[in-house]
């Protein structure tokens, strides 16, 4: 809905690469692949910015560059290990914002949402065109909408914030 692709906070960045290659070497690609994968798709870093938290994790000694089948591999190293394990809660705290499924997936029961607000709002000009809006009316309507706001609030996660 207009809303910008979520991305990782600063800092975050460097443990979701720590977790990456936690379990396996990997390579940059493989990086970017493995974060997009555990999001469902929902982000995907850039190489500009795996490439450099990965030199960083190098220069910090958390990770070490190897060679596997002719090609540049990241290793997690033990201090990179201990570093990922005091912060996990960042890690998970990341990939629990994509455990939703995106509103994208539901758009079609969106869509019959705004149709019905759509009809209220006809309903609305109709009464008021052909001189239906009485005080009585309006008070009648500002119930029910009262009514019907507590119950999506409610719905929406528990009354008026």
């Amino acid at each position: 809905m207009g809303e910008s692709p979520r991305r990782a906070e600063r800092g975050e960045i460097r443990y979701l690469v720590l977790e990456a290659i936690a379990d396996q070497p990997r390579h940059g690609y493989e990086i970017i692949q493995h974060i997009e994968k555990r999001t469902n798709g929902a982000y995907r870093p850039s190489p500009g910015v795996i490439y450099p938290t990965l030199q960083l994790l190098e220069e910090l000694g958390h990770a070490r560059l190897l060679e596997q089948e002719g090609r540049k591999v990241y290793a997690i190293t033990d201090a990179g290990r201990q570093d990922l394990d005091q912060n996990k809660s960042t890690v998970s705290d990341f990939y629990e914002r994509y455990d939703e499924e995106p509103w994208e997936s539901y758009a079609e029961d969106f869509g019959d949402l705004m149709r019905g607000v759509a009809r209220l709002m006809r309903a609305f000009r109709r009464g008021a065109r052909r001189g239906h809006m009485s005080k009585e009316t309006m008070r009648s309507i500002r119930e029910a909408l009262d009514e019907a706001l507590r119950k999506i609030e409610d719905a929406l996660g528990g009354g008026a914030r």
